[in-house]
Protein backbone atom coordinates (compact mmCIF):
# COMPACT_ATOMS: atom_id res chain seq x y z
CA UNK A 1 0.00 0.00 0.00
CA UNK A 2 2.88 2.53 1.18
CA UNK A 3 5.19 1.71 -1.93
CA UNK A 4 1.97 2.25 -4.04
CA UNK A 5 1.61 5.45 -2.97
CA UNK A 6 5.66 6.13 -3.06
CA UNK A 7 5.53 5.01 -6.69
CA UNK A 8 2.19 7.54 -7.79
CA UNK A 9 4.18 10.68 -6.53
CA UNK A 10 3.50 14.02 -4.44
CA UNK A 11 -0.46 15.03 -4.45
CA UNK A 12 -2.52 16.60 -2.06
CA UNK A 13 -2.14 14.02 0.69
CA UNK A 14 1.23 13.05 0.46
CA UNK A 15 4.55 14.39 0.63
CA UNK A 16 8.45 13.13 0.64
CA UNK A 17 11.58 14.37 2.60
CA UNK A 18 15.00 12.34 2.29
CA UNK A 19 15.71 13.19 5.54
CA UNK A 20 14.79 15.30 8.87
CA UNK A 21 15.78 18.54 7.86
CA UNK A 22 18.44 20.46 10.79
CA UNK A 23 15.22 22.97 10.83
CA UNK A 24 12.10 21.87 11.65
CA UNK A 25 9.97 24.30 9.84
CA UNK A 26 11.22 22.52 6.34
CA UNK A 27 8.09 20.29 7.08
CA UNK A 28 6.15 22.00 9.42
CA UNK A 29 4.45 24.27 7.11
CA UNK A 30 3.16 21.12 5.88
CA UNK A 31 1.95 19.86 8.80
CA UNK A 32 -0.02 22.56 9.08
CA UNK A 33 -1.24 22.85 5.59
CA UNK A 34 -2.51 19.12 6.50
CA UNK A 35 -4.02 19.95 9.47
CA UNK A 36 -6.01 23.06 7.57
CA UNK A 37 -6.85 20.89 4.40
CA UNK A 38 -7.82 16.77 3.83
CA UNK A 39 -5.30 15.53 6.35
CA UNK A 40 -2.20 13.92 4.47
CA UNK A 41 1.31 12.14 5.42
CA UNK A 42 5.17 13.40 5.43
CA UNK A 43 7.34 10.45 4.57
CA UNK A 44 11.21 10.22 5.52
CA UNK A 45 13.17 8.46 3.74
CA UNK A 46 12.35 8.84 0.25
CA UNK A 47 13.81 11.70 -2.35
CA UNK A 48 11.07 13.52 -3.52
CA UNK A 49 12.32 14.44 -6.92
CA UNK A 50 12.89 11.14 -7.90
CA UNK A 51 11.01 9.03 -5.11
CA UNK A 52 13.85 7.02 -4.94
CA UNK A 53 13.09 4.92 -1.41
CA UNK A 54 16.66 5.69 0.66
CA UNK A 55 15.67 5.02 3.94
CA UNK A 56 16.49 6.58 7.33
CA UNK A 57 19.01 4.66 9.72
CA UNK A 58 17.49 2.35 11.29
CA UNK A 59 20.05 3.09 14.62
CA UNK A 60 18.37 6.38 14.88
CA UNK A 61 14.81 5.72 13.97
CA UNK A 62 13.18 6.32 17.02
CA UNK A 63 15.15 9.06 18.30
CA UNK A 64 13.96 11.05 14.91
CA UNK A 65 10.34 9.99 15.31
CA UNK A 66 10.86 11.47 18.94
CA UNK A 67 12.03 14.90 17.34
CA UNK A 68 9.43 14.85 14.74
CA UNK A 69 7.00 14.52 17.67
CA UNK A 70 8.17 17.00 20.18
CA UNK A 71 8.68 19.72 17.14
CA UNK A 72 5.04 19.66 16.00
CA UNK A 73 3.96 19.93 20.03
CA UNK A 74 6.16 22.94 20.01
CA UNK A 75 5.06 24.54 17.10
CA UNK A 76 1.84 24.32 16.33
CA UNK A 77 -1.40 26.24 17.16
CA UNK A 78 -4.02 24.60 18.54
CA UNK A 79 -2.33 20.94 19.19
CA UNK A 80 -1.89 18.64 16.42
CA UNK A 81 -1.17 14.99 17.30
CA UNK A 82 0.29 13.16 15.08
CA UNK A 83 0.47 9.32 14.08
CA UNK A 84 3.95 8.96 13.39
CA UNK A 85 5.19 5.26 12.60
CA UNK A 86 8.27 2.96 11.01
CA UNK A 87 7.46 1.37 8.51
CA UNK A 88 9.35 -1.01 5.78
CA UNK A 89 9.42 -1.05 2.46
CA UNK A 90 11.99 -2.59 0.28
CA UNK A 91 14.18 -3.67 3.23
CA UNK A 92 14.61 0.00 4.30
CA UNK A 93 12.99 1.71 7.21
CA UNK A 94 10.50 4.72 6.56
CA UNK A 95 9.59 7.25 8.93
CA UNK A 96 5.64 8.00 8.44
CA UNK A 97 4.11 11.33 9.95
CA UNK A 98 0.01 10.94 9.41
CA UNK A 99 -1.75 14.02 10.18
CA UNK A 100 -5.57 14.12 10.45
CA UNK A 101 -8.08 16.37 9.06
CA UNK A 102 -9.04 18.56 12.09
CA UNK A 103 -11.56 20.54 13.03
CA UNK A 104 -10.10 23.36 15.50
CA UNK A 105 -9.14 25.51 12.54
CA UNK A 106 -7.29 27.69 11.69
CA UNK A 107 -4.35 25.75 12.74
CA UNK A 108 -0.80 28.12 12.42
CA UNK A 109 3.01 27.71 13.20
CA UNK A 110 2.64 29.70 16.87
CA UNK A 111 6.25 31.43 16.25
CA UNK A 112 4.41 33.29 13.10
CA UNK A 113 1.28 33.89 14.95
CA UNK A 114 -2.34 33.43 13.15
CA UNK A 115 -1.82 36.79 10.37
CA UNK A 116 0.99 35.26 9.07
CA UNK A 117 1.31 31.52 10.01
CA UNK A 118 -1.79 29.64 8.49
CA UNK A 119 -0.86 27.11 5.63
CA UNK A 120 -2.74 25.14 3.16
CA UNK A 121 -2.55 22.24 0.74
CA UNK A 122 -2.93 23.21 -2.78
CA UNK A 123 -2.41 20.77 -5.86
CA UNK A 124 0.44 18.66 -3.98
CA UNK A 125 1.92 21.78 -2.78
CA UNK A 126 1.89 24.15 0.67
CA UNK A 127 0.79 27.00 0.12
CA UNK A 128 -0.05 30.38 2.62
CA UNK A 129 -3.43 30.89 3.61
CA UNK A 130 -4.66 34.03 1.79
CA UNK A 131 -7.26 36.28 3.77
CA UNK A 132 -10.12 34.82 2.31
CA UNK A 133 -9.30 31.16 3.12
CA UNK A 134 -8.11 32.46 6.36
CA UNK A 135 -11.66 33.85 7.10
CA UNK A 136 -13.43 30.56 5.53
CA UNK A 137 -11.13 28.35 8.22
CA UNK A 138 -12.04 30.61 10.86
CA UNK A 139 -15.97 29.90 10.01
CA UNK A 140 -15.17 26.36 9.79
CA UNK A 141 -13.06 25.80 13.08
CA UNK A 142 -16.39 27.82 15.27
CA UNK A 143 -18.85 25.64 13.19
CA UNK A 144 -20.27 28.32 11.47
CA UNK A 145 -20.90 29.54 8.04
CA UNK A 146 -20.62 33.15 6.46
CA UNK A 147 -24.32 33.31 5.64
CA UNK A 148 -25.16 32.84 8.56
CA UNK A 149 -23.04 36.07 10.43
CA UNK A 150 -24.65 39.13 10.86
CA UNK A 151 -24.56 41.75 7.92
CA UNK A 152 -22.29 44.59 8.96
CA UNK A 153 -23.87 47.85 7.51
CA UNK A 154 -27.39 46.52 6.77
CA UNK A 155 -30.24 47.08 8.77
CA UNK A 156 -33.91 45.91 8.33
CA UNK A 157 -37.39 45.99 9.48
CA UNK A 158 -40.32 44.12 10.21
CA UNK A 159 -41.37 45.40 6.31
CA UNK A 160 -38.31 43.86 4.88
CA UNK A 161 -38.90 40.47 6.86
CA UNK A 162 -42.19 40.26 5.59
CA UNK A 163 -41.64 41.08 2.41
CA UNK A 164 -38.84 38.55 1.98
CA UNK A 165 -40.95 36.13 3.47
CA UNK A 166 -43.58 36.41 1.12
CA UNK A 167 -41.14 36.34 -1.86
CA UNK A 168 -39.87 33.16 -0.69
CA UNK A 169 -43.20 32.25 -0.93
CA UNK A 170 -43.95 33.05 -3.98
CA UNK A 171 -41.52 31.53 -5.23
CA UNK A 172 -42.11 27.94 -3.47
CA UNK A 173 -45.55 27.98 -5.01
CA UNK A 174 -44.10 28.84 -8.82
CA UNK A 175 -41.81 25.62 -8.18
CA UNK A 176 -44.82 23.25 -7.04
CA UNK A 177 -45.60 21.15 -9.96
CA UNK A 178 -49.12 20.53 -8.89
CA UNK A 179 -51.97 22.05 -7.43
CA UNK A 180 -51.48 19.54 -4.80
CA UNK A 181 -48.33 20.40 -3.79
CA UNK A 182 -48.52 24.38 -4.10
CA UNK A 183 -52.08 24.02 -1.01
CA UNK A 184 -49.02 22.04 1.55
CA UNK A 185 -46.76 24.98 1.27
CA UNK A 186 -47.71 27.29 4.21
CA UNK A 187 -45.37 30.75 4.03
CA UNK A 188 -42.69 31.09 6.27
CA UNK A 189 -42.21 33.02 9.52
CA UNK A 190 -39.76 35.28 10.99
CA UNK A 191 -39.32 32.00 13.14
CA UNK A 192 -38.09 30.03 10.22
CA UNK A 193 -35.87 32.87 9.16
CA UNK A 194 -34.52 32.68 12.59
CA UNK A 195 -33.78 29.00 12.39
CA UNK A 196 -32.65 29.20 8.52
CA UNK A 197 -29.93 31.61 10.21
CA UNK A 198 -31.16 34.07 7.62
CA UNK A 199 -31.69 37.02 10.79
CA UNK A 200 -30.30 36.90 14.11
CA UNK A 201 -31.18 37.90 17.49
CA UNK A 202 -28.48 40.14 19.41
CA UNK A 203 -29.11 42.14 22.55
CA UNK A 204 -32.81 41.65 21.61
CA UNK A 205 -32.65 43.36 18.25
CA UNK A 206 -33.28 41.58 14.85
CA UNK A 207 -30.46 41.47 12.00
CA UNK A 208 -29.74 40.52 9.06
CA UNK A 209 -27.52 38.01 8.27
CA UNK A 210 -25.29 37.79 5.11
CA UNK A 211 -28.03 35.56 3.32
CA UNK A 212 -30.61 38.07 3.97
CA UNK A 213 -28.58 40.31 1.66
CA UNK A 214 -28.30 38.08 -0.67
CA UNK A 215 -31.75 36.46 -0.71
CA UNK A 216 -32.67 40.19 -1.11
CA UNK A 217 -30.40 41.50 -3.94
CA UNK A 218 -28.72 43.84 -1.50
CA UNK A 219 -25.86 45.52 -3.07
CA UNK A 220 -23.83 45.58 0.11
CA UNK A 221 -22.96 42.06 -0.94
CA UNK A 222 -22.61 42.12 -4.57
CA UNK A 223 -22.70 38.62 -6.33
CA UNK A 224 -23.83 37.86 -9.93
CA UNK A 225 -24.11 34.64 -12.16
CA UNK A 226 -21.98 35.60 -15.91
CA UNK A 227 -23.29 33.90 -18.79
CA UNK A 228 -21.79 33.41 -21.64
CA UNK A 229 -21.79 31.65 -25.51
CA UNK A 230 -18.32 31.29 -27.17
CA UNK A 231 -17.47 30.20 -30.34
CA UNK A 232 -15.47 26.93 -30.40
CA UNK A 233 -14.32 25.42 -27.43
CA UNK A 234 -12.69 27.92 -25.96
CA UNK A 235 -12.96 31.19 -24.19
CA UNK A 236 -11.26 33.12 -27.48
CA UNK A 237 -14.31 34.35 -29.30
CA UNK A 238 -17.44 35.74 -27.46
CA UNK A 239 -20.57 35.00 -29.14
CA UNK A 240 -22.94 36.66 -26.64
CA UNK A 241 -22.99 37.37 -23.03
CA UNK A 242 -25.01 38.32 -20.30
CA UNK A 243 -24.91 38.98 -16.49
CA UNK A 244 -28.33 38.18 -14.03
CA UNK A 245 -28.07 40.37 -10.64
CA UNK A 246 -30.54 40.78 -7.90
CA UNK A 247 -31.70 38.17 -5.18
CA UNK A 248 -29.83 35.02 -6.30
CA UNK A 249 -33.03 32.72 -6.70
CA UNK A 250 -33.45 34.96 -9.31
CA UNK A 251 -30.49 34.26 -10.89
CA UNK A 252 -31.06 31.10 -10.77
CA UNK A 253 -34.24 31.45 -12.86
CA UNK A 254 -32.54 33.69 -15.21
CA UNK A 255 -29.45 31.89 -15.50
CA UNK A 256 -31.04 28.65 -16.83
CA UNK A 257 -33.71 30.51 -18.96
CA UNK A 258 -30.44 31.59 -21.23
CA UNK A 259 -29.24 28.57 -21.38
CA UNK A 260 -32.37 26.97 -22.64
CA UNK A 261 -32.37 29.78 -24.93
CA UNK A 262 -28.83 28.73 -26.11
CA UNK A 263 -28.89 25.02 -26.76
CA UNK A 264 -30.90 23.05 -29.16
CA UNK A 265 -34.19 21.60 -28.72
CA UNK A 266 -35.58 18.55 -30.68
CA UNK A 267 -38.16 16.04 -30.83
CA UNK A 268 -39.07 12.94 -29.79
CA UNK A 269 -42.20 10.76 -31.06
CA UNK A 270 -43.65 8.62 -28.39
CA UNK A 271 -46.58 7.11 -29.49
CA UNK A 272 -48.84 9.16 -31.55
CA UNK A 273 -47.42 12.84 -29.22
CA UNK A 274 -44.39 15.14 -30.06
CA UNK A 275 -42.40 15.88 -27.51
CA UNK A 276 -39.78 18.49 -27.24
CA UNK A 277 -36.39 17.43 -25.82
CA UNK A 278 -33.41 19.75 -25.18
CA UNK A 279 -30.27 18.27 -26.11
CA UNK A 280 -28.90 18.32 -22.29
CA UNK A 281 -31.35 17.29 -19.73
CA UNK A 282 -33.02 20.45 -18.16
CA UNK A 283 -33.57 19.54 -14.93
CA UNK A 284 -29.40 18.79 -14.57
CA UNK A 285 -29.18 22.25 -16.12
CA UNK A 286 -30.91 23.84 -13.31
CA UNK A 287 -29.68 21.57 -10.64
CA UNK A 288 -25.96 22.86 -11.46
CA UNK A 289 -26.46 25.85 -11.85
CA UNK A 290 -28.01 26.08 -8.77
CA UNK A 291 -25.56 23.83 -6.84
CA UNK A 292 -23.02 26.16 -8.05
CA UNK A 293 -24.98 29.41 -6.19
CA UNK A 294 -25.65 27.29 -3.02
CA UNK A 295 -22.40 25.98 -2.82
CA UNK A 296 -20.13 28.82 -3.76
CA UNK A 297 -17.69 30.52 -1.45
CA UNK A 298 -19.42 34.26 -0.94
CA UNK A 299 -15.58 34.89 0.59
CA UNK A 300 -14.05 34.93 -2.70
CA UNK A 301 -14.52 37.66 -4.56
CA UNK A 302 -15.41 36.01 -8.59
CA UNK A 303 -18.99 34.96 -9.61
CA UNK A 304 -20.89 31.95 -10.96
CA UNK A 305 -19.57 31.43 -14.37
CA UNK A 306 -22.18 29.74 -16.97
CA UNK A 307 -19.93 29.29 -20.34
CA UNK A 308 -21.58 27.15 -23.72
CA UNK A 309 -19.39 26.02 -25.75
CA UNK A 310 -19.54 23.99 -29.12
CA UNK A 311 -18.85 20.98 -27.40
CA UNK A 312 -20.26 21.21 -23.47
CA UNK A 313 -21.67 23.19 -21.15
CA UNK A 314 -19.23 24.55 -18.71
CA UNK A 315 -20.82 25.77 -14.87
CA UNK A 316 -18.01 27.36 -12.53
CA UNK A 317 -18.33 28.10 -8.92
CA UNK A 318 -15.70 30.35 -6.50
CA UNK A 319 -14.36 28.25 -3.90
CA UNK A 320 -12.57 25.37 -3.22
CA UNK A 321 -14.25 21.97 -2.26
CA UNK A 322 -14.45 22.10 1.93
CA UNK A 323 -12.39 19.96 3.88
CA UNK A 324 -13.17 15.96 4.02
CA UNK A 325 -15.22 17.04 0.36
CA UNK A 326 -13.74 15.02 -2.56
CA UNK A 327 -14.94 14.27 -6.55
CA UNK A 328 -15.21 10.72 -5.62
CA UNK A 329 -17.68 11.59 -2.63
CA UNK A 330 -19.57 13.70 -4.02
CA UNK A 331 -21.01 11.48 -7.16
CA UNK A 332 -21.74 8.93 -4.32
CA UNK A 333 -24.15 11.69 -2.82
CA UNK A 334 -22.02 12.98 -0.35
CA UNK A 335 -22.85 16.81 0.47
CA UNK A 336 -21.11 19.25 3.01
CA UNK A 337 -23.12 22.61 2.97
CA UNK A 338 -20.78 25.41 2.82
CA UNK A 339 -23.76 28.00 3.26
CA UNK A 340 -26.59 26.54 5.47
CA UNK A 341 -28.94 29.70 5.66
CA UNK A 342 -29.26 29.57 2.26
CA UNK A 343 -29.26 25.97 1.78
CA UNK A 344 -32.53 25.62 3.93
CA UNK A 345 -34.19 28.59 1.90
CA UNK A 346 -33.56 27.15 -1.55
CA UNK A 347 -34.68 23.86 0.02
CA UNK A 348 -37.82 25.57 0.86
CA UNK A 349 -38.03 27.45 -2.28
CA UNK A 350 -38.32 23.27 -4.10
CA UNK A 351 -35.04 24.96 -5.73
CA UNK A 352 -33.08 22.32 -4.74
CA UNK A 353 -33.42 18.84 -3.32
CA UNK A 354 -32.34 16.60 -0.45
CA UNK A 355 -28.66 17.50 -0.04
CA UNK A 356 -26.40 15.45 -2.19
CA UNK A 357 -29.06 13.74 -3.83
CA UNK A 358 -28.56 16.11 -7.25
CA UNK A 359 -25.25 14.71 -8.32
CA UNK A 360 -26.24 11.16 -8.59
CA UNK A 361 -29.57 12.02 -10.07
CA UNK A 362 -27.88 14.06 -12.54
CA UNK A 363 -25.52 11.29 -13.84
CA UNK A 364 -28.37 9.22 -14.02
CA UNK A 365 -29.89 11.81 -16.13
CA UNK A 366 -26.74 11.73 -18.87
CA UNK A 367 -26.99 7.97 -18.95
CA UNK A 368 -30.34 8.05 -19.80
CA UNK A 369 -29.84 11.14 -22.44
CA UNK A 370 -26.80 8.26 -23.56
CA UNK A 371 -24.39 11.18 -23.10
CA UNK A 372 -20.97 11.22 -22.02
CA UNK A 373 -21.52 11.47 -18.29
CA UNK A 374 -21.09 14.78 -16.29
CA UNK A 375 -17.25 16.04 -15.33
CA UNK A 376 -16.24 17.16 -11.76
CA UNK A 377 -13.02 19.24 -11.79
CA UNK A 378 -11.81 20.62 -8.33
CA UNK A 379 -9.60 23.77 -9.55
CA UNK A 380 -8.42 24.03 -6.30
CA UNK A 381 -9.74 27.46 -6.01
CA UNK A 382 -12.84 27.16 -8.29
CA UNK A 383 -15.20 24.20 -8.73
CA UNK A 384 -16.40 23.29 -11.72
CA UNK A 385 -18.74 20.84 -14.06
CA UNK A 386 -18.50 19.98 -17.80
CA UNK A 387 -21.95 19.07 -19.22
CA UNK A 388 -20.59 17.37 -22.82
CA UNK A 389 -23.23 18.22 -25.74
CA UNK A 390 -22.15 16.83 -28.82
CA UNK A 391 -22.39 13.17 -29.76
CA UNK A 392 -19.27 13.12 -31.33
CA UNK A 393 -17.46 14.16 -28.14
CA UNK A 394 -18.57 11.07 -26.54
CA UNK A 395 -17.36 8.73 -29.64
CA UNK A 396 -14.43 10.06 -29.42
CA UNK A 397 -14.09 9.73 -25.86
CA UNK A 398 -14.93 6.17 -25.98
CA UNK A 399 -12.91 5.38 -28.81
CA UNK A 400 -9.42 7.07 -27.09
CA UNK A 401 -9.94 5.23 -23.44
CA UNK A 402 -9.53 2.23 -24.94
CA UNK A 403 -6.22 3.22 -25.98
CA UNK A 404 -5.25 5.75 -23.43
CA UNK A 405 -4.12 5.45 -19.42
CA UNK A 406 -6.89 7.44 -16.90
CA UNK A 407 -3.71 9.81 -16.80
CA UNK A 408 -3.71 10.35 -20.32
CA UNK A 409 -7.07 10.96 -20.99
CA UNK A 410 -7.43 13.53 -18.19
CA UNK A 411 -4.89 15.36 -20.13
CA UNK A 412 -6.89 15.19 -23.20
CA UNK A 413 -9.52 16.48 -21.69
CA UNK A 414 -7.98 19.54 -20.71
CA UNK A 415 -6.49 19.79 -23.82
CA UNK A 416 -10.09 19.55 -25.53
CA UNK A 417 -11.52 22.00 -23.37
CA UNK A 418 -8.11 25.10 -23.35
CA UNK A 419 -6.26 24.13 -26.22
CA UNK A 420 -3.87 26.89 -24.98
CA UNK A 421 -3.27 25.56 -21.26
CA UNK A 422 0.00 25.44 -20.29
CA UNK A 423 2.09 22.67 -18.48
CA UNK A 424 2.00 23.96 -15.33
CA UNK A 425 -2.27 24.34 -15.10
CA UNK A 426 -2.16 20.76 -15.98
CA UNK A 427 -0.09 19.99 -12.71
CA UNK A 428 -2.41 22.48 -10.79
CA UNK A 429 -5.87 20.98 -12.17
CA UNK A 430 -4.61 17.32 -11.66
CA UNK A 431 -3.02 17.10 -8.96
CA UNK A 432 0.22 16.02 -10.40
CA UNK A 433 3.98 17.43 -10.27
CA UNK A 434 5.00 18.94 -13.55
CA UNK A 435 7.57 16.24 -13.97
CA UNK A 436 4.53 13.53 -13.84
CA UNK A 437 2.62 15.70 -16.49
CA UNK A 438 5.65 16.09 -18.99
CA UNK A 439 6.48 12.13 -19.03
CA UNK A 440 2.79 11.97 -20.21
CA UNK A 441 3.21 14.75 -22.72
CA UNK A 442 5.55 13.56 -24.36
CA UNK A 443 4.33 9.50 -24.17
CA UNK A 444 1.44 10.99 -26.32
CA UNK A 445 3.78 13.63 -28.68
CA UNK A 446 5.75 10.41 -29.46
CA UNK A 447 2.56 8.43 -30.37
CA UNK A 448 1.59 11.06 -32.54
CA UNK A 449 -1.95 11.98 -30.79
CA UNK A 450 -1.12 15.66 -29.49
CA UNK A 451 1.02 18.07 -30.88
CA UNK A 452 2.44 21.74 -30.22
CA UNK A 453 2.05 24.39 -32.26
CA UNK A 454 3.64 27.83 -31.53
CA UNK A 455 5.88 28.38 -28.13
CA UNK A 456 5.68 27.11 -24.81
CA UNK A 457 4.24 30.17 -23.04
CA UNK A 458 2.10 31.31 -26.49
CA UNK A 459 1.24 28.30 -28.30
CA UNK A 460 -1.29 25.87 -28.71
CA UNK A 461 -1.98 22.31 -28.23
CA UNK A 462 -3.85 20.31 -31.24
CA UNK A 463 -5.56 17.04 -31.10
CA UNK A 464 -4.74 14.72 -34.12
Amino acid sequence: MLLEEIKNGENKEIEYKRELPKHSDKYMKSVIAFANSYGGKIIFGVEDKTREIVGVEEEKAFQIMDSIANAISDSCEPAIIPDITLQTVENKKLIVVEIAASTQRPYYIKALGRENGVYIRVSGTTRHADETRLKELMFEGANKSYDQAICLGFEITDKDIVDLCDSLYETAVNNCYSEETKQEIKKPTRNNLLSWGIIAEKDGKTYPTNSFALLTGNEIIPTKIQCGVFKGDNRAIFVDRREFTGPIQNQIEEAYKYVLSKINLGAEIEGLYRQDMYELPIGSIREIIANAVTHRSYLEPGNVQVALYDNRLEVTSPGMLLNGVTIEKIKEGYSKVRNRAIANAFSYMRIIEEWGSGIPRMFDEFSKYGLAEPELVDMDGDFRVNFYRSSVTQRVTEKVTEKFTEREMSVIRLIKNNPRITTTAMSMELGKSRKTISAIIKSLKDRNVIEREGSDRNGIWIIK
